[in-house]
């Protein structure tokens, strides 16, 4: 299997650093509904976004919610203090391009000062920002910033705010989330769309077309690589924008995907889907996936018995295997030699793509068993130690840094979770919420984004990290 890892680096809110010697950069001006530079008295509100102090010296972001405008000030400095704003829009990533906007010093005979308001978004070129005030005292070297904020644009509540950190990392040139993220960016765009759906916020439904059109020539084409999850998670997300969008491009790759699938089918150990096609390993992920799409597809084409019937063999032949286990949980996969449960880990995203993937079925065929195994094993999942430390969820290794495949996983088994919990009358809304609000209390930026620790402490963020709590928070009440 792919490693499902995670690094370590520790955030701080505020950073000392020794000054250096620098020329402001000439960052291109932005205009949305007023241009960069305008007056911060002209601003119909101020509210205090973050702060830090230096040398007695305090440093703040103000924001102006309603024209998505910042500004920073000192106040109790001296004359010769500093102030301005960094801008990014990547997350606080990179700002080189927007370094020490608004540039003052505090003048003679005061003791503070203000920089002029800077533009939190670019609209023109869907640059998606954060801002902070740096300063430094005028007779001291070093120099301080506050946190990343920025204003209530595309993020009035937690579900909106979170998916717009997530588009912080949505890369224009690739189409993709941090450059190169394959499958997890078609979970991130999963989650994307359903926020969409769920809020009604369409500001970022660009992001389908573009990931489409920039990648839809990619590795094997029509979205297919030599994984058959991956092949599975991106046509999954293709039936997703269809439903969004009603555009048909988007269902014929979703059934490109499941036939590319259906052709590492065989009759080893009965049947079922290889991971991959060197068919050397066949196990729940890929072939949880394999139901859940065929069902998906048979729901959304008139006439259809071909998907439908792939649907139901591939549930006949996952029960056979024993994957689930007398706890009612998944392991990983089937031992090729014995064509049994091979025991290994109980992965979240198991767990949570079978949930949907039997929901589907159960909507497709009326399969009442099937919704009943899929509450067994969501009933499993939610109350397990194993899984859930002190009542919040933590995959099984779960490293501090987010990178690798499995800060996905988590995301994955809330979104089944959420489709089961919206088809049974909502018995999982207290789980939901109480693992939503743990994130949001304990892992989480000044702006946002979100970390792999659910029950903390953040430690940083990537777009798996952050389409894994955006999936929570679709799905939680």
């Amino acid at each position: 299997m792919r490693a499902k890892s995670i690094a370590v680096l520790t955030v701080a809110a505020t950073v000392l650093l020794q000054a250096q010697t620098v020329s402001p950069a000439q960052a291109a001006t932005v205009c949305n509904r007023y241009c960069d530079a305008r007056d911060p008295a002209l601003s119909p509100g101020d509210r205090v976004a973050t702060s830090t102090t230096l040398y007695g010296r305090s440093f703040q972001v103000h924001v102006n919610d309603t024209d998505a405008m910042i500004w920073a000030t000192v106040e109790n400095g001296r004359a010769g203090d500093q102030v301005w704003l960094d801008r990014s829009f990547d997350g606080g990533r990179t700002w080189s391009g927007d370094s020490r906007l608004g540039d003052t010093t505090v003048p003679a005979g005061s003791a503070g000062t203000r920089t002029t308001m800077f533009n939190v978004d670019n609209w023109g070129s869907r640059g998606v920002g954060v801002l902070r005030a740096c300063g430094k005292a005028g007779d001291r070297p070093e120099l301080t910033c506050t946190g990343w904020a920025r204003s209530n644009w595309n993020a009035g509540d937690r579900r909106t705010a979170a998916a717009t950190a997530l588009m912080m990392r949505f890369d224009q040139g690739t189409g993709l989330f941090d450059t190169n993220g394959w499958w997890t960016g078609a979970n991130a765009l999963t989650a994307l769309i359903d926020t969409s759906r769920v809020s009604g916020m369409r500001s970022y439904d660009y992001a389908i077309a573009a990931t489409y059109d920039k990648n839809i020539n990619s590795r094997q084409g029509q979205f297919r690589n030599e994984y058959l999850d991956d092949t599975g998670w991106w046509a999954l997300a293709w039936v997703a924008a269809y439903d969004r969008t009603g555009d048909s491009r988007y269902l014929n790759t979703a059934r490109a995907g499941a036939d590319h699938m259906f052709g590492y089918w065989d009759t080893r150990c009965g049947g079922g889907v290889y991971w991959r096609t060197d068919r050397t390993v066949k196990n729940a992920i890929a072939n949880s996936l394999y139901i859940q799409l065929n069902a998906a597809l048979s729901q959304r084409i008139g006439g259809d018995s071909v998907y439908r019937g792939r649907a139901q063999a591939g549930w006949t032949w996952f029960q056979s295997t024993g994957m689930l286990n007398s706890s009612n949980l998944v392991n990983d996969g089937v031992n090729l030699g014995t064509c049994r449960n091979n025991g290994d880990v109980t992965w979240t995203y198991n767990q949570g793509v079978l949930i949907n993937a039997l929901v589907q079925l159960h909507k497709l065929t009326g399969d009442a068993n099937a919704l009943t195994v899929a509450r067994r094993v969501a009933d499993a999942a939610t109350t397990s130690t194993y899984l859930n430390n002190n009542g919040i969820l933590r995959e099984p290794n779960e490293p501090d840094q987010c990178s690798g495949d499995g800060v996905s996983f988590k995301g994955a088994f809330i979104r089944g979770l959420g489709v089961l919990n919206a088809a049974v009358g909502r018995p999982y809304d207290g789980y939901l919420r109480r693992q939503a609000d743990s994130a949001y209390a304990r892992s989480r930026t000044s702006f946002d984004a979100y970390g792999s620790h659910w029950a903390g402490p953040y430690v940083n963020t990537n777009h798996s990290c952050q389409h894994s709590v955006l999936d929570l928070l679709n799905a939680a009440p």
